[in-house]
């Protein structure tokens, strides 16, 4: 690679260049199929040639053989997975960051760490959370969830006697007490602070997918109790006010799992059905799900911020004593500002706009199952906020067949599910550019994938 005499006018023209070819992308996405198409990703791989491509060289490569197979997962007929768009101003800050190139610590990106901070305001604030919380931006939700769960691990151990830096080796038994539905990354992310998964008392839930409060065990100063906000196939929350009562009780941690079901909170329409949300001790939520803002950004938050840093925080010699950095509360060091594009979305939403969103996810979901309901599938839940598991009564082997048709007909993408038992599939509206007439397009698809299993 030979240097430029103006490196930085180089690098300018490549990100002019990288911008445009993205927003040539965004323009077509309506118009294409939301399956990728992978007839040219071979030309991804080869060796690497001893000599290096031009930029503009490599960015074309990139989009020739790479564009087309992506999943159009930024439009709006994309109903897989809890995976929302990118709201305009959040893929706007996205690209301007790139060029910034910033470090997320204090004394590396100042600027940055003051979006960033503000935006852990806002979310609070929205989420009507105790003053006291604080929070970090991590990758996603596997990852918060593991900050907030070695956090909860360590001041319950401490509590216990068992101080910090003695790691597990010679520590109490903890107990962990889970809902039944809890989230697959949960686990995970227990398995990765040591504590196992197999272990787990888990509670039964309703026919709702939440956890069933009346079931709870005995508790003591040894639990954490794991809730959900949010159920992956129903949407509906735990009934935190009675798990709330009998954690403060008993001396346990209270932690929810919320990633996407979090901002159903500030919904003037459904936000009740997270009433005693405030009483946890800790909260995961994503910002890249419900609120669009652009990969990666799962945000942790905790109501005992002193904790956090006891667990989290490092030090070295070469490090200046800067406060606060974010570091302090979260497992990485090094990392993207990834919260200053949350900053973005939030601004450019507004407490109104985003209020508007949450409840537009929520009205287009109730569409989908009036949709799914008269082409003759059951949906066996209350649609809470914007997932819909639909089955077909009498004929459930045959949702994996409907599945595969609408995916690869290109004008929609969901993906098969089960939950209690039924075989089904499971639609999840999370994408702030998701019209009505793609709901109709969805609908649409299913009927079509339904009559093609009947002949």
């Amino acid at each position: 690679m030979t240097i430029d005499p103006d490196p930085l006018r180089s690098q300018a023209l490549a990100f002019a260049t990288g911008a445009e070819k993205g927003g040539k992308y965004l323009q077509n996405l309506s118009s294409r199929a939301v399956c990728a198409d992978k007839a040219n990703i071979a030309n991804l791989r080869f060796p690497l040639p001893d000599n290096g491509m031009r930029p503009d060289d490599v960015l074309d490569l990139i989009e020739s053989a790479g564009a087309n197979g992506s999943v159009a997962s930024a439009a709006g007929r994309y109903f897989g997975y809890v995976i929302g768009g990118s709201l305009p101003a959040a893929s706007g800050a996205r690209a301007m960051l790139s060029a910034w190139d910033q470090c997320a610590n204090a004394d590396t990106g100042p600027s940055v760490v003051a979006m960033e901070s503000t935006a852990i305001d806002w979310v609070t604030g929205l989420l009507d959370l105790p003053p006291q919380v604080e929070g970090c931006f991590t990758t996603g939700a596997t990852m918060a969830n593991l900050t907030l769960l070695a956090t909860a691990r360590d001041r319950q151990l401490d509590r216990l006697g068992h101080a910090r830096g003695k790691g597990l080796i010679g520590a109490p038994a903890l107990r962990v007490v889970a809902s039944a539905e809890i989230h697959a990354t949960v686990l995970k992310s227990l398995r990765m602070i040591g504590l196992g998964s197999d272990n787990i008392e888990f509670v039964p839930t309703d026919a709702q997918g939440r956890m069933r409060a009346e079931l709870l065990p005995d508790l003591d100063a040894s639990c954490i109790v794991l809730t959900q906000a949010g159920n992956v196939c129903t949407g509906a929350s735990d009934p935190f006010d009675q798990i709330a009562g009998k954690c403060e009780a008993a001396g346990a941690w209270l932690h929810v799992d919320g990633a996407f079901g979090l901002w159903a909170r500030i919904s003037d329409k459904i936000g009740n059905r997270l009433t005693g949300l405030e009483r946890a001790d800790s909260w995961v939520v994503d910002a890249h799900k419900t609120l669009n803002a652009p990969y990666d950004s799962g945000i942790a938050l905790c109501k005992h911020p002193e904790e956090m840093r006891a667990s989290m925080a490092i030090g070295a010699g070469y490090l200046p004593a800067v406060d606060p950095t974010p570091a302090d509360l979260a497992p990485e060091f090094s990392r993207a500002a990834r919260g200053a594009e949350t900053w973005a979305a939030l601004l450019s939403l507004g407490q109104t706009g985003l209020k508007d969103m949450v409840n537009r996810f929520h009205s287009h979901a109730l569409d989908v199952a009036k949709g799914l309901r008269a082409l003759g599938f059951e949906i066996p839940h209350d649609v809470a906020f914007n997932q819909v598991f639909a089955t077909l009564p009498g004929r459930e082997d045959a949702c994996a067949e409907i599945t595969a048709h609408v995916q690869n007909s290109g004008e929609a993408w969901f993906g098969p599910a089960t939950w209690q038992g039924r075989k089904g599939f499971r639609i999840s509206v999370s994408n702030w550019a998701t019209t009505p007439q793609d709901i109709d397009r969805l609908i649409g698809a299913v009927r079509a994938a339904l009559a093609n299993t009947q002949r």
